[in-house]
């Protein structure tokens, strides 16, 4: 059973050239408006919270916690 390579004219795939090329168009499309999805998300969570503290590193961050908690236990109270 071994596989007569001398007939073999088309690609590994088995994919002819047009749709090897559409393959390509369709997944680089793809890969396209994934990396911009992803950029687009990376903005936002840095403008929603930033990676690298500021001055006061992330200690300033816990009173806006603090004063948010006690906003809910009242709710909940």
């Amino acid at each position: 059973m071994a596989v007569d390579t001398e007939r073999r004219t088309g690609s590994l795939t088995g994919l002819s050239e047009a749709e090897a090329q559409e393959f390509h168009r369709i997944f680089m499309t793809s890969f396209v408006v994934f990396v911009i999805v992803a950029v687009i998300a990376h903005i936002l969570a840095w403008a929603w919270r930033p990676w690298l503290p500021g001055e006061q590193g992330y200690a300033s961050l816990a009173d806006g916690v603090t004063v948010a908690m006690t906003q809910v236990l009242t709710y909940l109270a």
